[in-house]
């Protein structure tokens, strides 16, 4: 298998709706949309695989039960998280 190969293999196929939040999404609807994506990645074989592909290539959205804020975090860059995005908008005003 190489290295796009596990993506065929994942239980969001199909779903990615779930793992991007539309524009202006209210933090209510944020917290449904990830908990619904996040029931999908508990038992996902390639759960790991998508969390290291998301951590090493500093993606945005919901990945391996991770948002981007949880990557940041982490401890792995991430350009501009959601949640430090807009915490850093409301010290600004």
């Amino acid at each position: 298998m190489h290295s796009g190969d596990w993506r065929a293999l994942a239980n969001c196929r199909g779903n990615t709706k779930l793992f991007f939040p539309p524009r202006a999404e209210r933090p209510q609807a944020r917290a449904r949309r990830e908990a619904k994506a996040n029931r999908l990645c508990t038992d996902c074989v390639v759960h790991l695989t998508c969390q290291q592909f998301a951590r090493g290539n500093h993606e945005y959205g919901f990945w391996a039960s991770e948002s981007e804020e949880e990557r940041h975090l982490a401890g792995y860059t991430v350009a501009a998280p959601i949640g430090v995005r807009t915490r850093i908008a409301r010290e600004a005003n």
